[in-house]
């Protein structure tokens, strides 16, 4: 097994959506494509280096910037060193030996060879991270819609006005002071409560220690099933060492899908995808996308839109004081909504 940073190279390129278009055209403002309103991960995927480098920011001025690498020619500039796992078989067929190599484009940090296949085999198989396999998409994919790009960089916003632009930055800074995290992986049995004079902090200690006295049956914050002594468990700092998950059971409360690369939201005693987590806190507009940091603002039927973007999403003609049609989280004009429902 081989772990150690991903090299960077270029992002996954295809189409998905169901448009006649022939490539993702950026909209002025929208986070979707200007010809047939798809998001861009139904077109590409970012390349590897601006994938590591929007995570690398992320975690960046937080407790975990110890899982960033500075850029080098830069100034502050940093990039999440991501863990990739390389497995080799060898496959004995008559005289001439043969080798299967298996490349996980994400692992966690920090576990032997055995405990990081028995983690990758204890998440759905769809989901593996395996290079080349809609496993390895679904992780890139959940990436941009769980870690949106402008929850956390002002300079993507574009409904985000200058008055606006200094709170967003404190929200930002309260939040990874206080509510992201990135989990650790160690067998059930063999977590350390090790209370630290610099805090009283506890730490995973990824199977190196002994069994932990006094506490023998262990239970799933999720499903509240028994945790398995020999398999691993995903410990949440943020939610205390005494809290455990099984892999697939480390989920966001609100949408139910795994919490890529372990990187986590912790409050009111839940774990969220830092979309959801944002969401909580504040309004997000259906138009843009973004957070809503303005108090000038539209809300319809439980959607909320900034003002200078509640317009129709055919033809771009504002609707403040106009008749529209609201479908499935979109605006129309009449007109847009009849030639939609004709169609």
């Amino acid at each position: 097994m081989s772990v150690g940073s991903l090299p960077t190279g270029q992002g996954a390129s295809w189409k998905r959506c169901p448009g006649s278009c022939t490539g993702f055209h950026p909209h002025s403002w929208r986070k979707t494509c200007g010809c047939c309103q798809c998001p861009r991960e139904e077109h590409s995927l970012p390349a590897d280096l601006e994938e590591d480098s929007r995570i690398g920011q992320l975690l960046s001025d937080s407790r975990y910037s110890g899982l960033t690498a500075r850029v080098k020619g830069t100034e502050g500039a940093r990039v999440y060193k991501r863990n990739r796992m390389i497995i080799t078989n060898p496959i004995t067929s008559g005289k001439d030996p043969t080798f299967l190599t298996v490349t996980y484009e994400w692992a966690p940090p920090g576990l032997n060879q055995k405990l990081a296949m028995q983690y990758m085999e204890l998440i759905p198989k769809k989901m593996r991270p395996v290079a080349g396999t809609e496993g390895a998409i679904y992780r890139r994919i959940q990436l941009l819609r769980q870690l949106p790009p402008h929850d956390q960089n002002p300079d993507l916003c574009r409904g985000l006005s200058e008055r606006d632009r200094p709170g967003m930055q404190e929200f930002v800074k309260r939040y990874k002071e206080g509510a992201l995290g990135v989990a650790e992986v160690a067998l059930p049995h063999t977590i350390k409560q090790q209370t630290e004079k610099n805090g009283g902090e506890t730490k995973a200690t990824n199977g190196a220690e002994k069994e932990t006295p006094g506490k023998m049956n262990y239970f799933c914050e999720f499903c509240q099933k028994p945790m398995t002594n020999d398999a691993p468990a995903i410990y949440a700092d943020r939610a205390g060492f005494e809290k455990q998950w099984h892999p697939a059971c480390f989920v966001c409360c609100q949408c139910r899908e795994p919490l890529v690369n372990l990187i986590y939201f912790w409050k009111n005693s839940h774990l969220w995808c830092g979309r959801h987590y944002c969401e909580s806190e504040k309004p997000r507009c259906a138009g843009c996308d973004e957070v809503i940091f303005s108090e000038d603002y539209h809300q319809v039927d439980g959607t909320f839109w900034h003002s200078n973007h509640f317009s129709c999403v055919g033809c771009d003609q504002t609707l403040n004081g106009k008749p529209y049609v609201l479908q499935k989280s979109q605006l129309m004009c009449e007109h847009c909504g009849k030639a939609k429902t004709a169609h």
